[in-house]
């Protein structure tokens, strides 16, 4: 999976340069369907620890009906952007398309522990990387960054919608009773619909979608490893 060769950047921008580029690339996102949901056999899940000013990604690919994995690979490298909220996707883009690359399948969907078009200028990184990487993608964050949404029922599968400015930019998806609701949005080339019925197949059991939970922890693992030596690994 390599960026689109027209839609390749420069990652060491300053914050304005950047900023510009997000509102640029934003009009590329695609929030329709592209592909239709029996298609999506394989999601993979992408997250990235920090350690010591290292920076290591990791990505897992499972199947969608039983969440069997498929496999997984990490790299590392150096941090190299500092962190600038709304900016995420240019500290972890160039680790993240590195991880990518190693895969030996292709995935059908991406999974980000992060925004996608939930963001204040709607180009978060499951935005940025899936457009990149051209591959239906999807952001499941922790934390609101733009909007607001009325609370959703208790049990697994209620959700409100995240309103900003007037315009539907996501979701507040309850993933398992009585925890706090997950914030869902497109990222490229899916719809809302089908984002929201992803992120809720892949959770079994916790607040997290399996993959990306899966990522975080071997990325964290990983990080702390005492036999990591060199990056880019």
């Amino acid at each position: 999976m390599k960026p689109k060769n027209h839609l390749r950047h420069p990652w060491d921008l300053r914050p304005v340069d950047a900023i510009a580029l997000q509102k640029s690339l934003a009009h590329k996102v695609k929030q329709a369907s592209i592909i239709k949901l029996a298609d999506i056999r394989t999601v993979a899940g992408l997250d990235t620890h920090y350690h010591k000013g290292m920076a290591t990604a990791a990505v897992v690919v499972f199947n969608l009906s039983d969440m069997r994995l498929v496999e997984s690979a990490i790299v590392v490298r150096s941090v190299e952007y500092p962190y600038i909220p709304g900016l995420l996707s240019f500290r972890e883009g160039p680790v993240l398309l590195k991880t990518l690359v190693k895969l030996k399948s292709s995935p059908d969907l991406l999974i980000f522990d992060g925004q996608g078009i939930a963001h204040p200028r709607r180009f978060g990184i499951a935005s940025h990387i899936g457009l990149l990487a051209d591959v239906p993608s999807v952001g499941c964050a922790k934390t609101k960054l733009s909007g607001q949404y009325k609370e959703p029922g208790t049990e697994k599968g209620n959700y409100s919608y995240l309103i900003d400015r007037g315009e539907t930019i996501g979701a507040a998806v309850r993933t398992r009773r009585g925890v706090k609701p997950v914030y869902v949005s497109v990222g490229n080339r899916v719809n809302l619909q089908v984002s929201i019925h992803i992120v809720l197949t892949c959770c079994r059991g916790y607040r997290l979608p399996e993959p990306i939970r899966r990522a975080d922890s071997l990325a964290r693992e990983r990080s702390t490893s005492t036999h990591l030596t060199s990056p880019d690994t």
